[in-house]
Formats: C-alpha cells, structure tokens, sequence
C-alpha cells in the first residue's frame, strides 16, 4: 500500500470509474498479505495434516536402500552427478504435493482479493523509491506504524496460541524425548497439527480485519479532488469515443423524453413508410408545435404510441416530409406551412365533432 500523501484530506470525491481502471492497469490495488499468509498457513495445514506422515515414511524408506549401499556407490566423475540427480528426484517427487498445494494456496490468495492483472508499473525504476528522505517519510508513516504494531500483534497471539496448546502437555515433554522414533512423529504429528490449527484459526481474524483496513486505506488513497475531477471531464470530453458516447446518450434520452409527449399531441402527420410528426394545438395557441418527429423505426414508434392513445393519424407524404425537414422538436411549425397544417388540423376538429355528436345522439 501506498503512504498517505499531504493532500489526502482535500479528496472529498469519490473516484470515479476511470481512476479506478487506471489504478488497476497500474498495478495498484487493494491487497493484504496477511490474507495471502493465511493461504499460505492453510495450504501448510493441509500439508501437515494429511500428507507429512506419508512424504516422511517414503523418504525414509527410499533413502534408507541408498544410505544401505552406500559403501558400493561409485563416487568418480560422472556418477558423483548421476548420484546427485538420483537423490534430487526422490526429494522433487516426495515434494511435489506440497508444492502444488502451496503454489494453488498463493494463487488463491490473491485471485480472492482483485482480478488478475499484469503490470510493470510496481517494477519500474523512481526515484522515490531510492530517495532517503522519500524511505525516511515511508519508514514514520501510519501505514508503517500499523504494519508494525500489526507484526507485534501475531506475534504475541501466535505465541500465545503455541503455549496455550504445548503447555498442558509440559509434564510429557521429557518422556518424548525418549520415545521410540515412530511414536515420537506420531506425537509430533499430533502436537503440530493443534497448533497449526489454532494459528490458522487466529490469523483468519487477523487476515480479515488487515482486509478491511487495506480495503479503506487503498479506497481512501483514490479519492479525488474537485480538481481532478474537472481535470478528468475535460480529458474524457476530448476523446472521439466519450464524445460519441455523450451524444448516443443525449440522443436516447431526447428520444425518451420525446415520445412521453406524443399523447400529448392532437394529430401526427405521417408518411406511411417513413416519416411521422406529432403536432401539438389546442384553442388560443398561435400555432401548432412539433412535440416529436422521427424516421423508420422512430416514426413507426411514434404511430404505435399514437394510436395507444387514441390520436388521430393522418397520412400526408409531401407535409410530412416538409415537417420533418423543416421544424424541429419543441419548435413552433415554420409560417409556410401554417395552412397545410391548419387544413389538417381543421379536418381532425370537424371529425372529432362529429364522433362527439354521434356519441351525444
């Protein structure tokens, strides 16, 4: 983790995505070793519990046929090498499990805290990385003064843990001593396990409370400032990609806004294959206004919601195409096309009239 930096406290903003993912690239990311410890002391008890006995007896009985003619091997040259490579692959096979278990434990704690990623960011060659007073400031920081008081914390828990276990048995220790080799690992074995557990149940709370605490400090470290925040929008803003996000989402939410307004309108003007126009007039306005328009797939949305509601459709392919070209939404219909409209609109009221009769007989 980082150390605090002077102007931590004027980060009042939350980071946004983009610091985040840049964080990420970098290498910088919230990890505790504590946790990748626990993994490590997990995949060490499992070790321990299931498979010491069995490495320990095949060693045993696979150096015990060397060490037995031993006064027969040869010793010159090229069988001084082949003796070396003989014994190294009983040892390499003995300990292939626990590699395997500690390498997947290692694996494992990292890949629960942060998704995998590769960075020569952390590698890199600075400055404040050699800089005396840069290790000065680093060495009487309060992510050093935590680490620190953490250490001395394992370590008198884990003491504690190892001495509640070992201590009732103090009165036997002198009688293992004297046991028989096969016994004696029988209760070692035992012995190791209790105390391997209790450290590991220990340091599940250790590791999680140091989760936490690096959790907030790396959170904390990218907070921004409302500079940087205004600093980033302008960046963003100049990317050909943002910009054409910003407008796709403008677009969208016109759209959206747009259509809530069609049932507002008292006729939409449509060319049946493609343009539709929805018109808003009531008594004492000085002239219809253009609540929505669109094209294809819009203008067909357009027609759908306007029959949902019950307004009326008026197919008029030349006005319609001169709406569409001429006015836009929210806009008042240009004055030359007043008395085409004003036809249409007309012959919507006269219709209306009449339905409103036919409904009052």
């Amino acid at each position: 983790m980082a150390d605090d930096q002077p102007e931590q406290h004027e980060k009042t903003e939350e980071p946004t995505q983009k610091k985040l993912d840049d964080a990420h690239k970098k290498g910088d990311v919230a990890k505790s070793q504590e946790v990748n410890s626990w993994f490590l002391m997990v995949g060490a008890t499992i070790v321990l519990m299931l498979f010491i006995k069995d490495m320990a007896w095949s060693l045993t009985i696979k150096l015990k046929v060397i060490l037995s003619q031993a006064h027969e091997i040869p010793t010159t040259g090229g069988a001084l090498v082949e003796n070396f490579q003989t014994i190294g692959g009983i040892v390499l096979g003995v300990l292939t499990i626990p590699f395997i278990i500690f390498a997947v434990a290692g694996l494992a704690g990292n890949l629960v805290q942060h998704r995998p990623l590769f960075s020569l960011e952390p590698i890199t060659p600075k400055f404040s990385k050699i800089s005396p007073l840069a290790g000065l400031k680093r060495l009487f920081s309060k992510t050093s003064l935590v680490n620190f008081t953490k250490s001395l914390a394992k370590l008198a828990i884990v003491s504690s843990v190892i001495v509640i276990i070992v201590w009732p048995n103090r009165d036997k220790l002198d009688a293992i001593v004297g046991l028989d080799p096969v016994m004696l690992m029988d209760v070692t074995h035992i012995m190791a396990s209790k105390v391997m557990i209790g450290v590991v149940a220990i340091l599940s709370i250790v590791a999680a409370a140091d989760f936490a605490w690096q959790k907030h400090t790396w959170w904390e470290k990218q907070r921004m400032t409302v500079k940087e925040l205004r600093d980033e929008f302008k960046q963003m803003e100049g990317d050909p990609q943002v910009r054409a996000k910003l407008r796709q989402v403008r677009i969208e939410r016109g759209r959206k806004r747009m259509m809530q307004n069609v049932p507002n309108a008292a006729v939409v003007i449509t060319n049946p294959t493609h343009y539709s126009i929805a018109l808003e007039y009531e008594k004492g306005m000085d002239a219809p206004i253009c609540v929505a328009k669109g094209m294809d797939n819009v203008a067909f949305k357009i027609r759908e919601i306007a029959e949902e509601n019950n307004i009326p459709i008026v197919e008029n392919p030349p006005l319609a195409r001169a709406l569409h070209g001429s006015v836009e939404v929210d806009d008042v219909i240009p004055a030359e096309h007043f008395k085409a409209v004003a036809e249409v609109i007309g012959y919507v009221m006269r219709l209306r009239g009449r339905v409103g009769k036919t409904l009052r007989h």
